[in-house]
């Protein structure tokens, strides 16, 4: 193999050439592209408050819907069966108090039309074994 020796080779020149007096002069060029006036600074605390502001409403609200809730409910929730056991076991109310109370409109709106022949009754009471509870009742 052939030696190789770099100093004996021509030089190539890269074609770039500073300016006299260029890093002299750098650092005072770029301080003065720099602005004048101070960056404002926003501190920490400054963004916590908004994170501290969004964990209180989550926190207002998520105590606040089961109170409006609790506080309106409607008593069309409440069903008949439960109501009517309600008053009968844990009233003092006895059922002709509760008939003094009712008016006609109510009396008419309670009325219902069976259309039972005698027949059928007699055959449902005849064939049925529990007869005497509900002759006693």
């Amino acid at each position: 193999m052939k030696t190789f020796k770099i100093e004996n080779e021509p030089k190539i020149e890269s074609g770039f050439i500073t300016p006299e007096n260029y890093f002299d002069e750098f650092s005072s060029r770029v301080m003065q592209q720099f602005p004048k006036e101070e960056p404002k600074v926003i501190s920490l605390f400054s963004r916590r408050k908004n994170w501290v502001y969004a964990a209180v409403a989550i926190l207002v609200l998520a105590l606040t819907i089961p109170v409006y809730n609790n506080f309106y409910i409607t008593l069309s929730e409440i069903d008949e069966t439960t109501l009517e056991n309600y008053i009968s076991y844990h009233s003092t109310i006895s059922d002709a108090d509760l008939v003094n109370l009712l008016d006609v409109n109510d009396i008419q709106k309670m009325s219902v039309d069976i259309n039972i022949q005698d027949q059928s009754i007699e055959y449902e009471l005849s064939n049925n074994k529990n007869l005497e509870e509900y002759l006693s009742n």
